[in-house]
């Protein structure tokens, strides 16, 4: 029988062997006992080597000697709980060695049970995983960096996208209101305009440019009172800048700008001072304002990390990039546009001939254009009409038509021969270099007997239009090529004009369209020609730019001289009841305005033409005399009376007074308001002022102050 205690040698020798693995092994290893406290009754030698502990320092004490202050109580917890379910887990702590260095461990621990099933021991094997915890943190803050990069990049396109539209009222407050999402805690952007202002939106038209302030030194004994913003904005330190909200600044602008912080930065939740961050946004020359900014991580700078810091660089870069370049543009075009109204003639007024000029550029943004008109009265019966064509929308196309109108005015003043006059231009043309090409139709027309004789020349330019009798005649002679490249001589043809005919002179902007070829712009231009009803020339304009113009895609400058015919009857429908003229601030803008009033209401049909004449001769008195600029004025017909508009540069309201005491005057809108209803409203940086006089208004009251406008001054 054999001994059951007898051990083969075989077993022996394994057993041996697992030990000696066991202490080889590079993986810690730990044996507890299955009692209160988990006491330690044996590890191995990587044990040793990866703590520092040797097993008789450890033997009868827990392995919570591994512990230390960042070690994660809820992961030890954890295994607390697995141990007393006397089931397996691993998890991975922070824990200490035996001279305090921290390192990761990697624990998974396991029951170990007798032959009844009871547990009697845990073992716990041990892995270092510093250096995979490690590694995993740097991957975790690259792809961190990574995203916010992309963050960064994408918002900074965003704030690219947004500043394409500086007309946005709010594009400023959106801009910091991404911000606010992605970077910072919250952000508000301050233009310097006359002083630092919250700034919502971009004013295009700005303020003059504030100078910098020169620096005087302090007085012996006495520091310079410190107003960081200030200089900030003027560039002797070049930020950004802190500001703590809760302290108190001495310089007026600083502490300005703190006063407006305070009511809007939120207080910070854990009730801690609040700084704000001030960058400065620079223009070319000048700091156009700040951009402040609270950081979310920290108090100040300290709060920015570098890719914070880099994208609020960008944006307030960009932002002072699109605010100059749009009030650089602004005032460009304002000056352009002074430039060429000043060129462009007003309301033209000549004898036995009605005329009505219009010029408008293709949008409200590009405020020139190189389109110009002119039209004189050479001589007693004798007419010069020209409508040109500058390449371009700027300072320089404005400059290039103001240089071609004065030298066709002036030699259109020593021959009658368009043909001869375009010819001496050319010449003159190529000897200046203007920088820009150009076409134009120049149309003398001469009184011989009830008509008139056209003679034309045109220089690369449309051909005129003769309107007469429900037809359209394309004058489309002596063509050649644009100012400056004639090949040959010039040539004239012409045409004659009978009472009741309308002679057409534009520019390609009121027929040209992408969807369509200029052939056929010129055709649809034929067909409404004949359409035309109207028996003024104003009555013409306005039907064939409400018919062809509505949306034009580039400048229009239209010229519509008519023959008067006393007999002539509206022969069309559908024309449209309004007027529009524009006059020089002049006083004998006053006597063409009451002509339009008289000749649109014979037109119309309206009755009451003196008390229009007599209300339209106050209007446009007042602002000749308180006004500037050109006047505008508009005539509609209302359906149960006329409505006239007067416009003009000066924003001061009209003000109805009793007279000037001791001068003659001051009565006129107290006739106004005699003979009809009257209003005013702001319109753009001047005013309009309208009145509607009825049909039941025949005349003027009884009581009405003598004399004509001009008269009462």
């Amino acid at each position: 029988m054999v001994n059951p205690a007898a051990r083969p040698p075989e077993r022996d020798a394994l057993s041996a062997i697992r030990d000696r693995a066991i202490q080889a092994t590079d993986v810690s290893l730990v044996i507890t006992e299955a009692r209160p406290g988990a006491p330690i009754v044996w590890v191995n030698d990587a044990f040793t080597r990866t703590t520092g502990y040797t097993l008789e320092e450890v033997v009868g004490r827990g392995p919570n000697l591994l512990h230390g202050p960042q070690t994660d109580r809820a992961a030890a917890a954890r295994i607390g709980d697995a141990v007393r379910a006397g089931r397996s887990t691993t998890e991975t702590v922070l824990n200490y060695r035996r001279d305090g260095t921290a390192f990761w461990n990697q624990v998974s621990v396991s029951p170990v049970r007798d032959a009844t099933g009871t547990v009697t021991h845990w073992v716990g094997i041990q892995v270092d995983v510093t250096q995979q915890i490690r590694h995993a943190d740097a991957q975790e803050r690259s792809i961190e960096a990574e995203r916010r990069a992309r963050i960064g990049l994408a918002l900074v396109s965003q704030v690219s996208d947004l500043l394409s539209d500086l007309e946005d009222p709010y594009v400023l407050r959106e801009i910091a209101g991404l911000l606010a999402d992605e970077v910072v805690s919250w952000a508000g952007f301050f233009l310097d305009d006359g002083g630092l202002r919250v700034a919502d939106g971009v004013d295009e038209a700005g303020h003059a440019a504030r100078p910098r302030r020169p620096h005087q030194a302090a007085a012996p004994g006495a520091a310079r009172p410190l107003d960081p913003v200030r200089d900030l904005l003027d560039g002797v330190v070049e930020g950004p800048i802190e500001l703590a909200l809760e302290a108190e600044h001495a310089g007026p602008t600083t502490g300005d700008l703190v006063h407006r912080l305070r009511g809007m930065v939120p207080p910070c939740p854990e009730g801690r001072p609040v700084t704000v961050v001030v960058h400065a946004i620079e223009g070319r020359r000048r700091v156009l304002g700040v951009l402040a900014v609270v950081p979310r991580h920290g108090e100040g700078l300290a709060g920015l990390d570098d890719n914070d810091r880099t994208v609020l660089y960008l944006v307030v870069r960009r932002v002072g990039m699109a605010v100059e370049n749009v009030r650089l543009y602004a005032r460009e075009h304002r000056l352009a546009e002074t430039l060429q109204r000043a060129m462009l003639p007003q309301q033209a007024e000549v004898r036995d001939l009605d005329v009505w000029t219009y010029y408008a550029p293709s949008s409200g943004h590009a405020q020139v254009g190189g389109d110009w008109y002119d039209v004189l009265e050479v001589t007693p019966g004798v007419v010069a009409v020209v409508v040109g064509d500058v390449v371009g929308h700027d300072v320089e196309a404005a400059a290039a038509m103001g240089q071609l109108r004065s030298v066709v005015r002036s030699y259109v003043y020593e021959s009658a021969d368009p043909a001869a006059v375009l010819e001496r231009v050319d010449q003159l043309v190529a000897g200046m270099r203007v920088p820009r090409s150009a076409s134009l139709v120049l149309a003398t027309l001469t009184r011989e007997g009830e008509g008139w004789t056209v003679r034309y020349s045109r220089a690369g330019h449309l051909p005129p239009l003769v309107l007469r009798s429900g037809a359209a005649v394309r004058l489309d002679g002596a063509g050649g090529g644009l100012i400056g490249f004639a090949t040959g001589r010039r040539q004239s043809a012409g045409a004659r004009l009978e009472p009741g005919d309308a002679l057409v002179l534009y520019t390609d902007g009121l027929i040209e369209r992408r969807d369509r070829t200029l052939r056929d712009g010129l055709r649809t231009l034929e067909e409404v020609g004949a359409e035309v009803g109207s028996a003024d020339a104003a009555g013409i304009g306005e039907e064939l730019l409400s018919r062809l113009a509505d949306a034009p895609e580039d400048d229009v400058a239209v010229v519509v001289v008519r023959v008067p015919d006393p007999t002539a009857e509206p022969t069309g429908s559908g024309a449209p009841r309004r007027r529009r003229w524009s006059l020089p601030s002049e006083p004998a803008s006053i006597g063409r305005a009451r002509h339009a009033v008289a000749r649109t209401c014979v037109a119309w049909g309206i009755e009451g033409v003196a008390s229009a004449e007599l209300v339209v001769s106050e209007l446009v008195a007042n602002a000749v005399m308180h006004g500037w600029g050109h006047v505008v004025l508009r005539l509609f017909d209302t359906g149960d009376g006329l409505r006239i508009e007067v416009e003009d540069a000066n924003p001061a309201p009209p003000v109805t007074t009793d007279g000037h005491p001791g001068r003659i005057g001051g009565f006129g809108m107290r006739i106004v308001e005699r003979l009809g209803d009257w209003g005013w409203r702001p319109s753009g940086e001047g005013k309009l002022v309208w009145a509607r006089v009825r049909p039941r208004d025949f005349g003027p009251p009884a009581d009405a102050p003598a004399g004509t406008a001009e008269e009462r001054g």
